[in-house]
């Protein structure tokens, strides 16, 4: 009797699980057909049919970058998020600017109209440089790469692997790899939508970042065309990047030290020397820049310079230093 108790209480608390896995897969996934891209194409989708061709250039960038959303739903999603961080700064700058900081409510209006508008404008330029970015990021992980990968696909090629299986070993590398996203879509295209081994692979020619990796596939379009020795362009390709990439990292060495003498002099010297100086000018009751007075711009040096420009110098960073 205590063992069937037991028995019936295990299975009434797998149930339990059961359901509550089953109830928040559900949740998940209303969430995922509610989300930002959805609401946005619902509420605009067939409304911005006029401002589609301010736009025109995204489309190729999105596909560039390999992100999986369409030229239509990021527009609309640029849009919905242009006209929300719109009325937020419009609806927060002066509420801030009148409880915290005592501005006449006049000045405060104007500037949250004034806040609201760069907001726009720098929600609208986020949108449109998010898609260069990641296609640029993704161009230099592949050039990073190319010297790696052609010289493993100059070792299968050797082997007397075929064509189609090289992109199909290089689609299952066991690390995650800008390669193997552009052999994927290869297979892709070879196996789910019946395409030969060089139709696809003149489609990924033309819609890869990478003018080194457009080359590549290009000669090996012709090597393969030609019936010329795939291992030894494969092997000569490799020597050839991996000659860039040297010369690539030492232009790196000498642009990071450069930056790095920025770094000190824009984000380390300058605001200390603009901390001292308003402090003292703080202290000895100067005169402020119309309602900009000492404290206030130490307040903005302080939570707002310092940050952004170190965001900003992050940034530039990370777009161009290499991955490998």
């Amino acid at each position: 009797m205590k063992k069937a108790r037991i028995f019936e209480k295990l299975r009434n608390f797998r149930k339990k699980t059961l359901l509550r896995r089953q109830d928040k897969e559900k949740t998940e996934a209303s969430w995922d057909i509610g989300g930002l891209f959805s609401v946005a194409y619902k509420l605009l989708g067939g409304r911005i049919g006029s401002i589609l061709p301010l736009f025109e250039d995204l489309g190729a960038h999105l596909q560039r970058a390999g992100l999986k959303t369409s030229f239509r739903a990021y527009v609309c999603l640029t849009v919905f998020s242009t006209v929300i961080v719109a009325l937020a700064a419009f609806a927060c700058i002066p509420c801030v600017l009148v409880f915290v900081f005592h501005l006449p409510v006049f000045s405060a209006f104007l500037f949250g109209l004034g806040g609201s508008l760069f907001a726009a404008a720098f929600s609208i330029l986020g949108f449109y440089i998010y898609p260069v970015y990641c296609a640029d990021k993704f161009r230099r992980e592949l050039e990073d790469e190319l010297a790696f990968a052609t010289g493993y696909m100059s070792i299968l090629a050797s082997a007397g692997v075929p064509p189609e299986k090289i992109f199909y070993s290089l689609a299952n590398l066991p690390v995650p790899l800008a390669i193997s996203i552009e052999a994927k879509n290869v297979v892709r295209d070879v196996k789910l939508f019946g395409s030969d081994i060089i139709s696809a692979l003149e489609r990924a020619s033309k819609r890869s970042p990478s003018k080194l990796f457009r080359e590549m596939i290009e000669g090996f379009i012709s090597t393969i065309h030609s019936g010329s020795s795939l291992a030894e362009y494969l092997r000569e390709r490799s020597k050839q990047h991996m000659r860039l990439k040297r010369i690539n990292l030492r232009k790196f060495s000498d642009t990071l030290s450069i930056l790095s003498e920025f770094y000190v002099a824009l984000l380390v010297t300058g605001p200390l020397l603009f901390v001292i100086m308003l402090a003292v000018m703080a202290m000895l009751g100067g005169s402020s820049l119309g309602i900009l007075g000492p404290d206030l711009l130490l307040k903005i040096i302080t939570y707002i310079g310092i940050p952004v420009g170190s965001i900003i110098f992050l940034v530039v960073l990370d777009t161009i230093s290499p991955k490998w």
